[in-house]
């Protein structure tokens, strides 16, 4: 009866009902996603698809550069302001953070044009100017759609932004890649994807400017002003930490890119996308979580944040044991699925998985590291793993290809992982992994 009561409160709680419905607009989303990848791994050239993923790695690399953190820390200022009672001033944050994001996306593309792109011609080996040209003009509407999203996120319009994160972004390229296969169009490939970000660029501005008009906004007590200084010192540790977490997601697509060629690139992509079925759990975890430490924290409600996160870290498990059993089992039959050839990426699959095991039962680390005042620490954390990450794959690719690519990214992942959890619960007597 005890259990049976345990297990009625655990379903039954706030955290555990959002993450939930979350999940089940992710997996949504996931389903679109998997649809427009077969579509294009089954009808595309696979030299064709590898340029693609190669410009989809390079948009998130220099994406990451350009919102500079801000999409964490807009989560952090939501719950910070929502503690004080004064969530009016997000609108002014905001603002100021679409400045930003402006600013370092034209210093980018002028870097870019200091350097000159075809540098990056010259690395890869690769005639891709032209894509790389495409993709640093696309970089300020990734950003600010990525800000958008968590804006939305921060003033607690959840299953909006996830709408936004997990159908409309690709639902839109779902269509408009059908269109171009239909159309005899398929050379159209990265500029779709690309135009992609810039129409929920401008979709999701139109809905947070209705939302800051529509929606009243706590407002009490003194004024507060929260100016440029300090949001990029808010931010810059969780940029670095994000742009080094993101190298460790990107590097093993772009050094293959290098060491191999564009069919071993999309193979092994289609490992990692798998992979994305473990992480859309966290990440639905970790939407609904994220601005609650950060509120709990600053509220110094440590019984309440405990509870939260161990919630959180139960769900997170208890969702991604059965998913991760299913891939690594039927690894052969479901990477067959995406086309002739794509089976040779089946023990990269399952090294890639087994680094995901750790990922989930360490929990929401990185949030609980960005939302409670120690993003320098998760910054150091990252880096140092980055640094690993950089050699192993630079050791391990030239020698095992995809195999090389798969144990280093997994290596890595797992070894921030667990540092970062020794070091929440040394300092704060806080359990991010998994209990009960």
């Amino acid at each position: 009866m005890d259990i049976q009561n345990k297990l009625l409160g655990f379903f039954k709680s706030a955290v555990v009902g959002r993450s939930i419905n979350v999940l089940l607009l992710r997996v949504l989303g996931v389903t679109l996603f998997f649809l427009v990848t077969t579509l294009i791994t089954q009808n595309f050239p696979a030299s064709l698809v590898g340029e693609y993923d190669f410009s989809r790695s390079l948009l998130l690399v220099l994406g990451t550069l350009a919102i500079f953190g801000m999409q964490s820390s807009v989560i952090y200022y939501s719950g910070f302001l929502a503690s004080k009672e004064k969530l009016a001033y997000i609108k002014q944050v905001y603002v100021q953070m679409v400045v930003i994001v402006l600013a370092l996306s034209v210093l980018i593309l002028l870097g870019s044009q200091l350097f000159r792109i075809e540098a990056i011609t010259n690395v890869t080996g690769f005639g891709l100017t032209s894509p790389v040209t495409k993709t640093i003009l696309t970089v300020f509407f990734y950003g600010i759609t990525m800000l958008n999203i968590d804006t939305l996120r921060g003033m607690d319009k959840i299953y909006v932004s996830e709408v936004f994160r997990n159908v409309f972004r690709y639902l839109f390229f779902f269509g408009a890649v059908w269109y171009i296969f239909q159309s005899g169009q398929m050379d159209r490939l990265i500029d779709v994807f690309l135009l992609n970000f810039v129409v929920l660029a401008l979709l999701s501005s139109a809905v947070v400017l209705w939302h800051f008009t529509k929606t009243r906004l706590s407002n009490t007590g003194q004024a507060l002003s929260i100016g440029y200084k300090a949001i990029l010192k808010r931010s810059a540790p969780m940029a670095v930490s994000a742009a080094s977490f993101l190298l460790m997601q990107s590097l093993d697509v772009l050094m293959l890119t290098y060491f191999t060629d564009f069919e071993t690139v999309a193979y092994y992509s289609v490992a990692v996308k798998l992979t994305l079925l473990i992480s859309i759990v966290l990440s639905s975890v970790n939407a609904v979580i994220a601005p609650k430490i950060a509120e709990f924290y600053a509220a110094k409600s440590m019984e309440r944040l405990k509870n939260t996160i161990r919630r959180g870290t139960q769900l997170i498990f208890i969702m991604t044991a059965p998913v991760i059993l299913l891939l690594a089992v039927f690894a052969t039959v479901i990477l067959q699925f995406f086309g002739e050839g794509y089976e040779a990426a089946r023990v990269a699959l399952i090294i890639l998985l087994a680094g995901q095991i750790i990922n989930t039962l360490c929990g929401s680390i990185g949030v609980y590291l960005n939302m409670t005042g120690k993003q320098r620490k998760f910054q150091v954390i990252l880096i140092s793993a980055l640094i690993i990450n950089v050699v192993l794959n630079y050791i391990l690719i030239p020698k095992y290809g995809m195999v090389g690519a798969a144990i280093a990214t997994s290596a890595s992942m797992m070894l921030w992982n667990l540092v970062a959890v020794i070091y929440v619960y040394k300092t704060d007597r806080v359990k991010t992994f998994l209990s009960w």
